[in-house]
């Protein structure tokens, strides 16, 4: 298959995004406080991913979900068409790429965070979290026979 390739990683991308893990922004810090250790409704993340050539903020592995959060440099003509490229290859080796602002994550948290969940099971289904909790009478579920 063509459109997966092995990510060969130099020891130079490796460090780097080594390196930018400690150096994140209030958004990324907001964001991995919340998917860290599988806290995202059992899903696991990591963060400062090295897909060669590039880096991503956040990914899930097993959805091949890519999660970026962008501040104010993101916002120029030329960052804007380096995304464009950067999105455009990391879709053709089988990634869903969602961008949000970095302001959006620090305004309205849940709106990405509902966005990430829906990405994740639109890619693999119900959340391991949803699957293990019993069934709730408020969402309608587990009443049978009842009328």
């Amino acid at each position: 298959m063509d459109r997966i390739r092995k990510n060969q990683v130099t020891p130079n991308l490796r460090s780097f995004a080594k390196g930018q893990r400690s150096i994140s922004t209030r958004a990324e810090a907001l964001f991995w406080q919340q998917v860290r250790a599988g806290r995202f409704h059992g899903y696991k993340f990591k963060r400062q991913v090295p897909i060669t050539p590039y880096i991503v903020d956040f990914l899930c592995a097993e959805a091949r979900v890519i999660v970026e959060l962008d501040g104010t440099p993101h916002e120029r003509a030329e960052q804007k068409a380096h995304d464009e490229r950067r999105d455009a290859f990391l879709r053709s080796q089988g990634f869903r790429i969602l961008r949000f602002s970095n302001d959006l994550m620090l305004g309205n948290g849940n709106l990405v965070l509902d966005s990430v969940r829906q990405a994740i099971e639109a890619e693999l289904g119900p959340s391991p979290d949803l699957l293990r909790r019993p069934p709730s009478p408020a969402e309608g579920r587990g009443q049978e026979g009842a009328s």
